[in-house]
């Protein structure tokens, strides 16, 4: 039981850890550092999860930004932390794919360099929790180990590239705070109920199939044995509030991503056959895909981003050497992409009418 100070709420990942730090009696006051745009939305969040879980814990909302030194805190706010003895959950990042150099930049690298400056000069923080991302790797293919952090050659986007400088910053901080880093592949809804906040990741590809299933049949894209690691947002909470007391944590990095991942054609065939009730057939050429979701307005319609297309063809293989010993005797593993499927498509169209689920593209 302890405090816990969190960058990244009322985002989806930090609330359901947030409520899963509740349920498993690990939480006894809690911090959350929220723009002032995000101030209402963040009241409202946290009174929603005191509701939900039938609790009553100090919830207490701090205006603040990660860009600004000393996270934009004011003095007095400061003072109050001192007294505390806390984990700091670091999850505020810009995680869109199509995101802009200079904005990735100043939020993923400059705002992480602001929270480790800020956790090294406060004492009261004994512990950091990173979310970086698996996608750290870039380009780099072949199986990707848990104790690298190298730089490849490029990247797919400014959200990997930035997202592997911070980390850089993270892992520099190891040698003076307790730090866990953890690297969670593409997030998905719930393994059960497919349960999410937003469709976006794997969600694209549910877009395009809904949008094209008035069509005779629905062609494969590109030919590629490259497999895509996605993982329910139930694995990613279990596992991180696990391993935020265990003591072989520290100073790890740790991949939660599916040790069992699917190839991208299974994963297409199963969401096709379970969102229009036919099989995929023919192949649209990658080129000419990538070609036409250069334009933005073609991207709308079929609720895609183009730089999705680019992890189609990416072959790698993530490590979970760490991971998965580390968990050894929790029960804690990742369910199977492909059984849960028809729950995720269930949950899509039961929502897919809502915008609010939807991202804004372009």
């Amino acid at each position: 039981m302890s405090t816990h100070f969190f960058t990244g709420f009322p985002g989806f990942i930090a609330t359901e850890l947030i409520k899963g730090l509740i349920e498993k009696e690990k939480l006894t006051k809690l911090y959350a550092l929220v723009q002032k745009n995000e101030l209402e939305r963040a009241e409202n969040q946290s009174e929603a999860i005191m509701k939900e879980l039938k609790v009553d814990i100090p919830f207490v909302i701090i205006e603040g930004d990660i860009t600004l030194s000393n996270l934009g805190i004011e003095d007095e706010a400061i003072a109050k932390l001192q007294n505390e003895k806390i984990t700091m959950w670091h999850l505020a990042a810009i995680y869109d794919l199509a995101v802009k150099e200079e904005i990735a930049r100043k939020v993923n690298v400059e705002g992480t360099r602001m929270v480790c400056d800020f956790a090294r000069d406060h004492q009261a923080i004994e512990q950091l929790i990173y979310f970086s991302t698996a996608y750290v790797a870039g380009t780099r293919e072949g199986r990707l180990l848990e104790t690298e952090l190298i730089r490849p050659v490029t990247f797919k986007n400014h959200y990997e590239e930035t997202k592997y400088e911070a980390e850089l910053i993270v892992e520099n901080l190891k040698d003076e705070v307790a730090v866990t880093i953890i690297r969670p592949g593409i997030v998905r809804g719930h393994s059960v109920t497919g349960k999410t906040i937003k469709f976006d990741g794997p969600y694209f590809f549910m877009n395009m199939i809904d949008r094209l299933k008035w069509m005779p049949f629905i062609p494969y894209v590109g030919k590629s044995n490259a497999h895509i690691n996605v993982v329910p947002i139930d694995y990613i909470i279990d596992a991180s509030v696990y391993l935020s007391d265990h003591k072989g944590a520290v100073g790890a990095t740790v991949h939660l991503t599916d040790p069992s991942s699917h190839s991208v054609e299974e994963v297409y065939r199963a969401m096709v056959i379970e969102l229009t009730g036919k099989e995929p057939k023919g192949r649209l050429p990658r080129t000419i895909a990538k070609t036409g979701l250069m334009s933005k307005r073609l991207q709308r319609k079929l609720g895609v981003e183009e730089e999705t297309l680019d992890y189609l063809t990416w072959n790698a293989v993530f490590d979970t050497e760490i991971a998965e010993r580390l968990l050894e005797g929790s029960g804690i593993q990742c369910a199977d992409f492909l059984h849960s499927i028809p729950s995720m498509a269930a949950f899509y169209n039961e929502h897919k009418s809502d915008m609010d689920y939807h991202i804004s593209i372009g």
